[in-house]
């Protein structure tokens, strides 16, 4: 008997050339997110506050770590030139205020050192704060 159809091996394949664009853009997306979900990324244990407001002004962030660490915008800065760099961060937003973002761990003196330079230099501060619960 002569057979008619060819016998023919079917292999599975995977196209997976589009997969790297793919993974790109799902890690774009989430970094952005990320971002835009907590600017500041400096892990500080805030104090608890039974009330909270937002404020929709220009901030520049100053965050004191438990190892008195200072961040003016996630750059660490020293505390000599801490009054220095507000000093050019008000000059670029004149209308902004810093936002204190303390580990609740510190002294009093410590918050009380850098409140005294933001009233040296005339500026806004707000002392953030985690919600009670």
């Amino acid at each position: 008997m002569i057979e008619l159809r060819k016998k023919k091996d079917f292999a599975a394949e995977v196209f997976t050339s589009s997969m790297n664009d793919i993974m790109f853009f799902l890690m774009l997306f989430f970094i952005i997110i990320s971002t835009l979900l907590n600017p500041s990324m400096i892990k500080v244990s805030l104090p608890k506050s039974g009330y909270s407001q937002t404020i929709q002004k220009k901030e520049i962030n100053l965050t004191m770590t438990r190892e008195k660490n200072y961040f003016v915008n996630n750059t660490q800065v020293p505390f000599e030139e801490l009054e220095n760099q507000l000093k050019k961060e008000l000059n670029h937003y004149p209308d902004a205020f810093i936002m204190l973002r303390f580990d609740n761990s510190l002294s009093v003196q410590d918050m009380v050192n850098v409140l005294s330079i933001g009233n040296k230099l005339n500026s806004k501060m707000i002392i953030a704060t985690a919600k009670s619960r």
